[in-house]
């Protein structure tokens, strides 16, 4: 299997807020992960604000689009506050401390585990969770929509259909 490092780094920038910070890196994540350019040229194409606003209303406003791995398994139950602390037991474990303000099953985090890691293991178990995610990432008419197509096309075949 080819390393996918660089990708994963990237598709895990490109998912989070964009912000200042996220701009400034868009030439860099478009060299880097060619994979990502439909996704990159739009961004830069896009108004900071009006960028900003399409993350809010993909991301944050409902779960229809829910970046945390565990919702799409788990759902709202108490079991779903199992998944992360099992997530991050596995970060410990690979001598990574995780001090992000999400939970550690925010798929930008879960990505940049694998980037620096290469340990792709969370990916592909929660591969059913990102096949979702990507399909009504589609059917919603998103540019976010290509990044998981391409994070997707590096792992292997979903063997499972639960949907939420």
């Amino acid at each position: 299997m080819p390393d996918d490092s660089v990708l994963y780094q990237a598709a895990a920038l490109c998912l989070t807020y964009p912000d200042d910070d996220f701009r400034a890196r868009l030439p860099l994540l478009r060299e880097a992960a060619p994979q990502l350019r439909e996704f990159t040229d739009h961004a830069a194409l896009t108004p900071a604000r009006e960028l900003a606003e399409h993350y809010e209303r993909v991301f944050e406003s409902t779960n229809r689009h829910s970046l945390y791995l565990s919702w799409w398994s788990d759902g709202g139950t108490r079991r779903r506050g199992m998944s992360p602390a099992r997530v991050k037991d596995l970060y410990r474990a690979h001598g990574l401390e995780f001090t992000g303000e999400e939970l550690p099953d925010f798929l930008p985090a879960v990505l940049e585990f694998a980037a620096r890691t290469g340990d792709t293991g969370l990916l592909t178990e929660y591969r059913d969770a990102l096949e979702q995610l990507r399909s009504r990432l589609t059917a919603f008419g998103t540019p976010y929509a290509t990044v998981l197509d391409a994070v997707c096309a590096t792992l292997p075949a979903t063997t499972t259909g639960v949907r939420r």
